[in-house]
């Protein structure tokens, strides 16, 4: 099985992220968060090319976790790596500016 690997923008969105959701919201929300968030992964380990292909940055597929966030990555034969987990709500064009 493919590792996953977190890039360090990734991390640093998730870590926002998650602060986010316990201080504004709930540690409920965010634990929620977290489940699907682990299911999404564990699904994209399983199957890496059931995901589409991003109309918005060439070579990286999409998973939307939640109507709100969605995981970008790519993957070779070891590894999965998660370039950034992006607010939908978000122009689109900052995405092509983040992963560049």
């Amino acid at each position: 099985m493919r590792k996953i690997i977190l890039s360090k923008r990734a991390s640093n969105r998730l870590e926002e992220l998650l602060e986010y959701l316990e201080l504004e919201w709930s540690l409920k929300v965010k634990n929620d968060f977290i489940k699907k968030l682990d299911k999404s992964l564990s699904q994209i380990q399983k199957f890496p090319n059931s995901c589409p292909k991003s109309d918005i940055v060439t070579g990286l597929h999409v998973f939307v976790v939640t109507k709100q966030t969605s995981l970008y990555y790519r993957y070779d034969e070891q590894t999965i790596t998660i370039l950034t987990l992006f607010d939908n709500r978000m122009n689109p064009d900052r995405l092509k500016i983040e992963i560049a």
